[in-house]
């Protein structure tokens, strides 16, 4: 492999850009679900280039932020070597490995958030808002690892922030109630089916540097627990969410709706309650980052047929 490939290969890293490809159905997801059909062609192209700068810049932001915490871990021999994990595809945290300079992953941060930040404002003044709100709560959320278990709070709202930033694109002024309703499902499946699962899967490491998570706080007695109703909550809500939009009403797509939240989120959670296994915490989360690609193909099918 040539030395540019195998840097742009460190610098996809960096930004996890297997599972922001896959974080970027939410947005698509949610514009669908509100416009009822396909936005025009240029909402669509400059939307969807937003998104891709927006969660590469975000996703690396988080390991820049991180970057002395996670040289830490690597040094103490903290970080294991996951091999199944969605986030690891190429390799987890390259710059506390000191694969890639700390200078060029903040140049290769500031590049797409300035991408980002103009494709937002294009599409609304207030998409731009968002995008920057929500890599000041990324930010916070990194520095607050040893503040208190809340800051689970600011990760729903950051992985939220892109499916409402695409409401605002095709609607400027969107009625806020089921607005609210998309937030809460989308907030409680971030919570329960990606952010608790990961930290479990991570509570070795985090209980030996002291970090704040729900796992290493509560134990896995209370956390299956609050993971489990999270799911339920936002397979609920995903229902809700269905029946308020133009589109999401039909009974194929609402049968095929839920059939993909109980097979993504409840049976792999599920299986996580029955027996409190580190492995299983990993596939929840593996699992849990489809359901957004496949609820966005049973949309794209509802509106075609």
């Amino acid at each position: 492999m040539s030395s540019v490939l195998l840097q742009l290969k460190l610098f996809f890293a960096l930004s996890r850009t297997p599972h922001g490809l896959l974080d970027m159905a939410t947005p698509a997801l949610a514009a669908l679900l509100w416009y009822g059909s396909f936005p025009p062609l240029t909402i669509t192209i400059l939307g969807l280039s937003t998104a891709f700068a927006g969660y590469t810049a975000v996703y690396a932001l988080n390991d820049l932020v991180d970057y002395h915490v996670d040289k830490k871990r690597v040094e103490d021999g903290l970080l294991p070597d996951i091999h199944n994990d969605l986030d690891s595809i190429f390799v987890r945290h390259p710059l506390a490995y000191g694969l890639l300079p700390l200078k060029k992953g903040l140049l290769w941060v500031i590049a797409w958030a300035s991408l980002a930040l103009a494709g937002s404002y294009l599409l609304n003044p207030f998409c731009a808002v968002i995008f920057l709100g929500s890599c000041l709560l990324e930010a916070l959320y990194c520095l607050l690892w040893k503040s208190g278990y809340l800051k689970v709070l600011l990760s729903g709202a950051v992985k939220t922030s892109g499916a409402v930033a695409a409401v605002f694109a095709v609607d400027p002024s969107p009625s806020l109630p089921p607005l609210l309703l998309l937030f809460l499902w989308l907030f409680f499946w971030e919570i329960g089916g990606q952010n608790i699962p990961n930290d479990w899967a991570d509570i070795e490491e985090d209980r030996v540097l002291q970090a704040s998570t729900i796992p290493v706080q509560f134990g896995p007695v209370l956390t299956k627990g609050l993971i489990f109703f999270s799911l339920l909550l936002a397979v609920a809500l995903n229902m809700v969410s269905l029946g308020v939009s133009p589109v999401g009403s039909r009974f194929a797509g609402v049968t095929a709706s839920l059939g993909a939240g109980i097979y993504l989120l409840l049976l792999p959670a599920y299986r996580l309650y029955r027996t409190q296994e580190r492995g299983q915490a990993l596939a929840l989360f593996n699992s849990a980052s489809y359901y957004p690609v496949a609820l966005l193909a049973v949309i794209i099918i509802t509106i075609i047929i």
